[in-house]
């Protein structure tokens, strides 16, 4: 088991950690550089996208064809973490989501004629992306098979649309969208998936949201559609298929949120360091007493098996295994992770922490969602569960190379 970084990727890492330091982390300390929901400004943004695309460190999750770096998932796990250090930092690679994992999914499962019409344009920086899937009860949330109530009725080469959907990151500023709901009561095959664009008239954004934030461009919104028509040339994959694009997508998906925050666990306890290493009380600097020692190393520690985990399922992903256990336990463990972290260093820094002197107090709203998105912690537990029943001891198979 060699746990080193091939040398390109280890290039790839340190430059955008060079560029995160030097462009990125500057500019979170003034509040002029964001807009109304912590989002940094669109001017600033592209011109940093210029400079990264500059640079070649633009896309790197998608082809070299298509304009990307075409890392593995392993090369995508060390980079995403640099990049995931600062809140701001994965927009500017165009490496964020949802764009990112509706990237990997469009050019894993999209025609030919798709992939130029609504990947390209994603791939450009020119487009924004969503996509709709979750909806209000009774409607699909973890349970997206069972529960989807959006409808999508043929009628001749066409598909009409009616139903409510919310919570879809990036709805507000998206151009293409793509959408999953239900044409048929089969309990495996009754979804099915298709491409929008902004413009299509039989829908509209109901509202943004609120949330704690900071949030993604374009927030959290809640949708209905009301006759939507879309060809038929802009399903994605077969009738049915629905379920198995969410799967696709959200595999993947969730295992770089997993990458992204374990940058920001990081940063964390940068902060942390730098501020325990400085303060002095009752004689001694804070980094010297046992109980801070204490927080900070287990911190450390549980970044490093969320590190682990992460690394073993975008491995296991790169052998052509979908890892859905691996990726489950990551998500779950590395949501957790952020979430310690963030305290940890809010404590450490006392009323600072607290403040909106540092980045903490965001990483810390921000963090809390981690444990709901792409399924909450406890719908992965229970999967875990079932899959510990049903395989026992061959639960913690290693595998074996050859066979």
């Amino acid at each position: 088991m060699d746990f080193n970084l091939p040398p390109e990727i280890e290039a790839y890492r340190t430059r955008i950690r060079t560029f995160v330091d030097e462009y990125i982390l500057p500019l979170e300390g003034n509040s002029e550089n964001f807009d109304s929901h912590e989002s940094i400004a669109l001017p600033l943004l592209q011109t940093l996208r210029e400079r990264a695309k500059a640079e070649n460190l633009w896309a790197l999750q998608v082809s070299k064809a298509r304009g990307g770096g075409e890392l593995p998932m392993v090369g995508m796990a060390a980079c995403y973490e640099e990049m995931g250090r600062s809140l701001y930092g994965p927009v500017v690679f165009n490496s964020h989501a949802p764009d990112d994992g509706n990237m990997m999914l469009l050019e894993k499962v999209a025609t030919d004629s798709q992939k130029d019409r609504w990947l390209q344009p994603l791939i450009d920086g020119l487009v924004w992306s969503s996509f709709a899937m979750t909806e209000p009860a009774p409607g699909s949330g973890s349970d997206p098979g069972g529960m989807m109530q959006t409808r999508a009725i043929k009628r001749g080469n066409k598909w009409e649309i009616r139903g409510h959907k919310w919570f879809i990151s990036g709805a507000g500023v998206a151009g293409h969208f793509i959408l999953v709901a239900r044409t048929s009561d089969h309990p495996r095959k009754g979804l099915t998936a298709f491409l929008f664009h902004k413009d299509q008239p039989g829908w509209q954004i109901e509202r943004r949201i609120p949330t704690m934030g900071p949030e993604e461009h374009g927030g959290h919104c809640e949708l209905t559609f009301d006759g939507l028509t879309i060809d038929d040339e802009n399903r994605l994959m077969e009738v049915g298929d629905g379920l198995k694009v969410t799967q696709i997508r959200l595999g993947t998906a969730r295992l770089t949120h997993c990458m992204r925050w374990l940058g920001l666990s990081k940063r964390c306890l940068e902060i942390a360091q730098e501020y325990v290493g400085d303060r002095e009380a009752f004689g001694k600097k804070l980094n010297d007493y046992d109980g801070v020692q204490w927080m900070l190393g287990q911190a450390a520690m549980d970044i490093h098996i969320g590190r682990l985990l992460t690394m073993h399922a975008a491995w296991k992903i790169d052998q052509g295994d979908f890892a859905r256990k691996e990726v489950s336990m990551a998500k779950v463990t590395v949501a957790d992770t952020l979430h310690k972290a963030a305290d940890t260093a809010i404590q450490l820094n006392g009323a600072r922490g607290y403040s909106k002197d540092t980045v903490l107090e965001r990483i810390y709203r921000y963090a809390r969602a981690a444990r709901l998105v792409d399924g909450a912690s406890e719908v992965h537990k229970m999967v875990l569960a079932r899959n510990l029943a049903k395989e026992r001891s061959d639960f913690w198979s290693w595998g074996a190379s050859g066979l």
